[in-house]
């Protein structure tokens, strides 16, 4: 039988996982329903329909995977975070940043989750927006 650390380490690189394939849908199922996202230098967001419209914002200008991927969890499965790069490239102008011309990055992002009843409750995430706008040529 899987330990609590175990199922949680699981559950984040599932979540991962989902998020390279593209698929949403399964994606935003492992979410509580009252998920809180805080965003990178930015608020906090509550729930799942607001991280699906984050995620439509976000596919619209950005197409993404994550790579070398690493998780780690608490004991007692109710906290993880995950290191990884993001290889990304920048389709469309977001509202507030450079234009977009289809330039490429890769960038270090740290994860921290909280977890509740098998499911991820709290998302935040941290890159360096200095260092994304270099290599977008800002």
């Amino acid at each position: 039988m899987a330990t609590p650390r175990e199922l949680t380490l699981a559950l984040i690189t599932r979540y991962y996982e989902t998020f390279n394939t593209g698929d949403r849908e399964a994606f935003l199922a492992l979410l509580t329903d009252d998920v809180q996202h805080d965003l990178n230098q930015g608020g906090c967001e509550i729930g799942v329909s607001t991280f699906r419209t984050f995620l439509k914002r976000m596919d619209h200008s950005y197409r993404e995977q994550v790579v070398d991927l690493q998780v780690f969890a608490n004991d007692d499965g109710t906290r993880a975070a995950a290191e990884f790069f993001i290889d990304g490239t920048y389709l469309n102008t977001d509202e507030g940043l450079p234009p977009a011309t289809g330039q490429t990055y890769h960038l270090r992002v740290g994860a921290f989750f909280e977890i509740r009843e098998g499911k991820v409750s709290r998302i935040t995430n941290y890159y360096n927006l200095e260092e994304w706008l270099r290599k977008v040529g800002a």
